[in-house]
């Protein structure tokens, strides 16, 4: 997933995760200054009283004269920089410090930087001139265009009480998003388990767990911890108790927030002139309306519920031949389903995603996948010491080969800890603006197994990198327009395709180079069959993508109704059926920050991701077609609609036949 909800363009929306250093007269490496506890409050102080003062010059520039224009719009370019200069470190050192106060510290200036926002866009002086400034081309155009649509969107033509009212709901928003983030990154619940309740998980997974003074074994809620226990652990209680606690780890707190910012969304969409928040956010996006979005996820439901019912009756099937139990006891639920998905697998194509884990050793295949982006995209990856808020974290210049300048930096912090974001992420922290030589910095923030991957996390690795390549390689003049600032339901096209590497087998092959050939290589069979076994499985994964699509897009309807009692209707009508007392929208994280009335995005992005790797007719290991995608869509950001990009890029109007062949299982060539 990519985390990020930009700062400027979608107001309307919690606050972003972006960051920045200060701007420079040359483009020098970009790092992150860490600001101490003691000084985030001074620093974001002075930081607002600058943008303040700059928000002043830029009201008094007569926009109308062509000097004027190109002014204002420089002006404006600058004003978001410093504004990524103060917030970027905030907003992602509330993530990822090991430091609470640090965290907490910064969660509060974010909260202040979410109010100076506000004020931005409800001012009608800066507002006229966005409307009015004269634009010389079609980055310029759409710069002018975004803004006016974010200035409209934070209320600035509404009459004052209305204007006032947005306001408010746009500062309780992002209090709403920072708490429901922080009620699930802070929990530190350990689930206490017997050696019995462990029996079926692989001896390294349980040498490497804490125990109390009885011998039991301390699980918490890392990703590391529960995917591996749900895939291999043989007692049915032990997996329906830790998938309770794992659904559950965000409630009930989660539920009353995420109610009231369902409530408060309606009421700003209301106030705006509009039915619905779902018709208010969708206006802006490439799928344009409710409607729209329904049909794709009705028609993805055509194929997907059958495949999905196709499936379950083969693992109840499997399950009753190994328990040697009547059939009709064979009951697959949602707790066993990983379970008996993992057991199939081994059994029918010879695949066990622990043993993987020998393939895809952590380290090696990060520098797999950097080595990849090297090899298609004509850059490379130099690692250089400087400061990091933690000694995990590795940072790398990004080099153009061509040019051998620098054109960005990243940052890796891919292991779990305490207190750290929960999920895989790319944030892409500073953006690139070609006017004032700033150079963007993407993070890929994440909590692998530290010893191997399974396949799953592979293309995960993969997916966030492909975030993070999308923000490092921007080259855009408007810092606005940078990197992953595209249309909600595009962005995730570039990071799907990536996953698709993952499958081939000229990319796979040179994985051993990275480990000094210490570990398996993977054969054409193997691929073959790692493939296949990939393929059982998606119906029921794209059901549930499916569910969690029509559940956010419910919930922002205009008629929202209560966040659970519409999710127990909803789950309670598929083949699995709801379990009871699970409470899953407190912890659904996508629909309480930019991904509400957006989370189909996933879906949408996943037909113009699998069209665009047609481009590569069948050889993803291809320089050629890697650099010329570089440079119509890695480096464009937003400077263009998203649809003109993929015509460009593939010479067609786009077509969703491979993202169908994909979802119902059938043989896509690779």
């Amino acid at each position: 997933m990519k985390k990020r909800i930009p700062v400027l363009k979608s107001v309307v929306c919690a606050l972003s995760l972006t960051f920045s250093v200060l701007a420079t007269a040359s483009a020098e490496r970009p790092v992150l200054p860490l600001p101490s506890v003691g000084e985030i409050g001074g620093q974001c102080q002075a930081g607002i009283a600058d943008l303040n003062r700059k928000v002043s010059e830029l009201e008094g520039i007569p926009v109308e004269t062509e000097e004027g224009a190109e002014a204002f719009l420089k002006g404006w370019n600058r004003l978001q920089i410093s504004l990524e200069n103060l917030h970027g470190p905030m907003a992602l050192l509330s993530q990822v410090s090991p430091d609470g106060e640090v965290r907490k510290n910064a969660d509060a200036c974010s909260m202040d930087v979410q109010r100076f926002i506000t004020d931005l866009f409800q001012n009608a002086k800066l507002y006229r001139n966005m409307r009015i400034v004269r634009v010389n081309d079609d980055e310029e155009r759409k710069l002018r265009q975004d803004n006016v649509s974010a200035y409209e969107d934070a209320g600035v033509s509404l009459l004052p009480d209305k204007q006032k009212r947005v306001k408010q709901i746009l500062a309780r928003l992002t209090e709403i998003d920072q708490e429901f983030s922080r009620n699930i990154r802070e929990n530190k619940t350990r689930l206490v388990f017997t050696p019995y309740e462990l029996q079926g998980l692989p001896k390294d997974y349980i040498d490497r767990l804490q125990k109390d003074e009885k011998g039991n074994f301390l699980l918490g809620f890392s990703y590391p911890e529960y995917i591996p226990f749900m895939q291999y652990a043989e007692n049915d209680k032990a997996r329906e108790r830790y998938r309770f606690a794992f659904i559950n780890r965000g409630t009930p707190a989660n539920l009353r927030l995420l109610q009231e910012a369902v409530n408060l969304r309606h009421e700003m969409a209301v106030l705006s002139g509009y039915r619905s928040y779902a018709d208010f956010a969708l206006r802006r996006r490439m799928a344009k309306k409710p409607a729209t979005v329904d049909k794709f996820l009705a028609d993805v439901e055509k194929i997907v519920v059958s495949e999905e019912k196709r499936e379950l009756d083969e693992l109840r099937a499997f399950k009753a031949a190994v328990r040697q139990i009547p059939l009709s006891e064979a009951e697959i639920r949602r707790w066993d389903t990983n379970y008996w998905l993992q057991k199939v697998k081994q059994v029918r194509y010879n695949i066990d995603q622990n043993v993987l884990r020998q393939y895809f050793p952590t380290k090696a295949s990060m520098d797999w996948v950097m080595g990849l982006a090297s090899q298609l995209y004509g850059i490379e990856f130099k690692k250089a010491d400087v400061p990091v808020w933690h000694s995990d974290v590795l940072y790398y210049d990004v080099i153009d080969k061509t040019t051998d300048k620098q054109i960005g930096g990243i940052y890796l912090d891919i292991y779990p800890r305490e207190g750290k974001y929960g999920h895989a992420a790319a944030f892409p922290v500073q953006g690139s603006s070609t006017l004032e030589n700033r150079l963007p910095i993407s993070v890929l923030v994440a909590n692998f197994n530290r010893y191997g991957l399974d396949l799953d996390e592979l293309e995960t690795m993969l997916h966030e990198f492909g975030h993070v390549l999308h923000g490092v390689m921007s080259r855009t003049r408007f810092v606005e327009q940078s990197g992953t600032s595209v249309e909600r339901d595009f962005v995730e096209a570039p990071s799907q395709m990536f996953e698709e590497w993952a499958h081939d087998y000229e990319a796979l092959s040179t994985l051993p180079l990275y480990c000094g050939n210490s570990c398996p290589k993977i054969d054409r069979d193997m691929l073959r069959r790692l493939n296949e076994s990939r393929r059982f499985g998606q119906g029921i994964f794209y059901s549930r993508q499916a569910l969690y699509a029509k559940y956010d897009m419910k919930i922002y309807s205009d008629k929202p109704g209560d966040v659970m009692d519409t999710w127990v209707d909803m789950e309670g009508k598929t083949l699995q059926g709801y379990d009871q007392g699970t409470q899953f929208p407190g912890q659904f994280s996508h629909v309480v920050s930019g991904y509400s009335a957006g989370y189909y995005g996933y879906l949408w992005s996943k037909v113009l991701a699998l069209d665009m790797l047609s481009r590569f007719n069948g050889k993803l290991v291809n320089p050629q077609v890697g650099r010329f995608y570089r440079k119509t869509v890695l480096e464009r950001g937003s400077e263009l609609p998203a649809d003109r990009m993929v015509r460009y890029f593939l010479g067609r109007s786009p077509d969703s036949a491979a993202f169908y062949e994909d979802i119902s299982g059938l043989e896509v060539n690779k």
